[in-house]
C-alpha cells in the first residue's frame, strides 16, 4: 500500500494549489496525490506552526522542518523569519518537488533548500520542527527523535505536535529519554505540541 511516506508516489497526478492565512498573510500551496494532507493544510500543522511562532517569533540560524510534505510548516515560518534559514527534509520525491515549487510560489527560495537529509544538511541546526508521520510507526517516529537530537546544538530546540491519542504521552517519555526534558507548550483539539533542548555535553 502506498503512503504519504513513500519515497516515490505511483498515485496518479492531480495537482492542486490551496491557500493558507496566518497573521496577515495568506500563502498558496501546491499539493497532490501521494503528499499528505493535500485538501488543506492540516490542523496539527497549523497548530505546530501557530505554537513556534508564539514560543519563538524571531528564529534565526538553521532550521529543519523534518518530514516537510509540500512544505507548509517551513515555508510559512520562513516567511515570517526572515534570519533563518530553512532546510527543508523529506523521503517523498513528489512532496520534495512540490515544496520546492512552493519556496518560489511564496518568495523564499533563497532561504529554503528541499532535500532529503543526506543532501541538504550541512552541520547543526538550531531548531527542528516536525509533524512526523504517524502512521509509519514508533520505532520510524522514534529513530526521527534521535536524528534531531543528533542534528541540533547545545541548546537547540525540537518541537513535535502530536495526537493524545495518537501516542503523545508516550512520545513525550521517549523524548524525555533522549533529551532530558520535554514540555507541552500547547494543546488543542487532541493535539499537543511538545518542545525538547538539546543540552550541552556537560550537563
Amino acid at each position: 500500500m502506498e503512503h504519504y511516506y513513500s519515497a516515490v508516489p505511483t498515485s496518479l497526478s492531480e495537482e492542486r494549489q490551496i491557500v493558507y492565512s496566518l497573521e496577515d498573510r495568506e500563502f498558496r500551496f501546491w499539493t497532490d496525490h501521494g503528499v499528505f494532507s493535500m485538501e488543506r493544510v492540516d490542523h496539527g500543522s497549523d497548530i505546530l506552526i501557530r505554537a513556534v511562532r508564539r514560543e519563538e517569533p524571531c528564529l534565526s540560524g538553521e532550521v529543519v522542518d523534518l518530514g516537510c510534505g509540500y512544505g507548509p510548516i517551513g515555508i510559512s515560518l520562513a516567511t515570517l523569519n526572515p534570519l533563518a534559514r530553512f532546510r527543508l527534509i523529506d523521503v517523498n520525491d513528489r512532496a520534495m518537488d512540490l515544496a520546492r515549487r512552493n519556496a518560489m510560489e511564496n518568495g523564499v527560495e533563497e532561504r529554503v533548500l528541499v532535500g532529503t537529509a543526506q543532501t541538504v544538511l550541512s552541520g547543526s541546526a538550531d531548531a527542528v520542527i516536525t509533524n512526523p508521520p504517524i502512521r509509519a510507526g514508533k520505532a520510524v517516529i522514534y529513530d526521527l527523535f534521535r536524528q534531531a537530537h543528533e542534528w541540533l546544538k547545545p541548546g537547540g530546540r525540537l518541537y513535535v505536535v502530536i495526537r493524545k491519542n495518537q501516542g503523545a504521552p508516550s512520545a513525550a517519555k521517549e523524548l524525555e529519554t533522549i533529551f532530558g526534558d520535554c514540555e507541552t507548550v500547547a494543546r488543542q483539539s487532541g493535539f499537543h505540541v511538545l518542545r525538547c533542548q538539546k543540552r550541552a555535553a556537560a550537563e
